[in-house]
C-alpha cells in the first residue's frame, strides 16, 4: 500500500507520521534506528521531534538514524520549552540559538517544519514571528508552525505577521477519541485560517492502545507504568478504561483493531494532516500504519460519538 499524503504548507508529508520522543529516552540510539528504518520501509516521510525530547538526544539520534536518507523525509521539531534554565523561551536571540543547536544535533542544514513548542508570555508573538521569518529567509527553515496554543492564541499570531513574512501553517495540539477539546475551536479556527492540524497523544498517552485493564496495575515497561499511583490512577480510572473497552468493540466490529480505531478517526477529522504516533519498536509502527487506508463511516463514527461526546476530556 501506498502511504496517502496531505499538505503542511507547502510541505508533503504521510497521513501517518513518526512522534520521536520515545527516542533517547525509553529508548536507546539502537533501538531508534530500527524504529527509523521500520517507519521509511513502511512509507512514513513525516518525522516529529523536539529539542527537549530526551534531553535532547532525540534530535541526534534521529538525525543520525536518517543518515544519508534526509532528503527523503519531511523533519519537524520544537524549540521553546526549557531544555535548561538557560535555553527556553521564544525571543529572538534564543529562536537563533535554538534552531543552530537543533540543525547541529540533526546533522542537516534546514529544517523542514520548525515549531514554538509553546507560548512564550515574556516575548510577543511578532517578535518571535519576526525572528522566524528571518530563517525562513536564511533557507534554515522551510515552514513554521505552533503547538498548544489556543483559538486566541492563533488569531493573535494570525494578526501579528507582516504582509509577506512566514506565518504559521500548522498547530500541534493534544487530540485523540479521549481528549477531544480541540473541537471547541481550534479546529475552527484552523479551518478559517487554511492552518493544518497536527495531533500528539493520538493513543492517548497509551490508553488506547487496549493494553490497560480495569484493577490491574500498568504493565511493565509502559508508559503509564513510569507514573505514580496517583497519576495512574487519574488515567486508567474505571470510567476511561471502560471506555476503551467499549471503543475496542467498536474496532472489532469493523474487523480492526483499537490503534488503528484510534488513529483512522484522527486522520478522518478535517484539518488533520498527519498522526504522529510514537513508537518504541518496529511492531508498533508496522501497528500505527495498518491504519493509514481505512477511511471511518457515518455510523463507525456516531459509536465513537456515543462512547466518547464530541468536546468530551477524559484524560
Amino acid at each position: 500500500m501506498t502511504m496517502p499524503t496531505r499538505r503542511i504548507g507547502s510541505l508533503e508529508v504521510s497521513v501517518v507520521g513518526l512522534g520521536c520522543n520515545n527516542f533517547g529516552g525509553r529508548i536507546d540510539a539502537g533501538a531508534t534506528a530500527a524504529v527509523v528504518d521500520a517507519a521509511l520501509e513502511a512509507g512514513i516521510t513525516f518525522f516529529d521531534t523536539a529539542d527537549i525530547y530526551g534531553a535532547t538526544r532525540s534530535e541526534q539520534f534521529l538525525g543520525t538514524a536518517l543518515g544519508w536518507r534526509r532528503s527523503e523525509v519531511v523533519l519537524a521539531t520544537k524549540f521553546g520549552m526549557e531544555v535548561d534554565p538557560q535555553r527556553k523561551g521564544a525571543s529572538p536571540a534564543y529562536v537563533r540559538q535554538a534552531l543552530d543547536d537543533s540543525l547541529r544535533r540533526l546533522g542537516t542544514d534546514h529544517i523542514d517544519l520548525y515549531q514554538l513548542h509553546a507560548p512564550d508570555p515574556a516575548t510577543p508573538i511578532a517578535e518571535t514571528l519576526a525572528a522566524l521569518d528571518e530563517q525562513v529567509s536564511a533557507g534554515k527553515v522551510r515552514q513554521i508552525g505552533c503547538s498548544n496554543f489556543s483559538v486566541e492564541q492563533l488569531h493573535e499570531a494570525d494578526q501579528a505577521v507582516a504582509d509577506g513574512a512566514a506565518r504559521f501553517v500548522s498547530v500541534q495540539n493534544e487530540f485523540s477519541i479521549l481528549h477531544r477539546v480541540p473541537e471547541h475551536g481550534v479546529l475552527a479556527q484552523c479551518e478559517r485560517s487554511h492552518v493544518a492540524f497536527i495531533p500528539y497523544f493520538p493513543l492517548a498517552r497509551g490508553l488506547l492502545t487496549g493494553k490497560y485493564r480495569r484493577g490491574e496495575p500498568a504493565p511493565s515497561g509502559t508508559r503509564l507504568a513510569r507514573l505514580d499511583s496517583e497519576q495512574y490512577g487519574r488515567l486508567a480510572s474505571e470510567a476511561n478504561l471502560s471506555a476503551v473497552e467499549e471503543l475496542a468493540a467498536v474496532a472489532e466490529g469493523a474487523g480492526r483493531t483499537l490503534v488503528e480505531l484510534a488513529i483512522a478517526w484522527l486522520a478522518g477529522r478535517s484539518p488533520v494532516a498527519s498522526v504522529i504516533a510514537g513508537a518504541t519498536s518496529a511492531a508498533q509502527v508496522h501497528a500505527n500504519v495498518a491504519a493509514a487506508d481505512w477511511v471511518l463511516n457515518d455510523d463507525q463514527r456516531a459509536q465513537v460519538d456515543a462512547v466518547v461526546a464530541p468536546g468530551a476530556q477524559l484524560v
